[in-house]
């Protein structure tokens, strides 16, 4: 099992949310966080200049079998990507168990 952790712009949510979904990755929370990219500089937008150095962003944590891996990660990829910056992140770890509160069964039948 993996916990596939994306860090994405807000506006790219709903679209990859719906891909996930129509790929069988039913199952995954999320949170608005703000956080501090690399780009350092300001931006102006209609004579009026404004920071970048907070940036609002969704963060996706997701559990899936080894065999959603690759699906999710290209997903998430295909669905995120513009080629300009501040994209976000995808990080991976491996999951070692997992448990099913209601029922106390555990392993990787707990995400179905």
């Amino acid at each position: 099992m993996k916990k596939i952790e994306a860090i994405i712009r807000t506006s790219k949510f709903r679209n990859v949310r719906e891909a996930l979904h129509s790929k069988g990755v039913n199952f995954f929370s999320y949170w608005d966080v703000t956080g501090i990219g690399n780009e350092s500089t300001g931006h102006v937008y209609r004579g009026v200049s404004y920071s970048t150095a907070d940036i609002q962003r969704r963060y996706l944590s997701i559990v899936v079998n080894d065999e959603f891996e690759q699906i999710t990660i290209d997903t998430i990829l295909e669905y995120c990507r513009t080629g300009e910056v501040g994209d976000g992140k995808i990080f991976v770890s491996e999951i070692n168990n997992t448990y099913r509160i209601r029922t106390g069964e555990n392993g990787s039948d707990t995400l179905k």
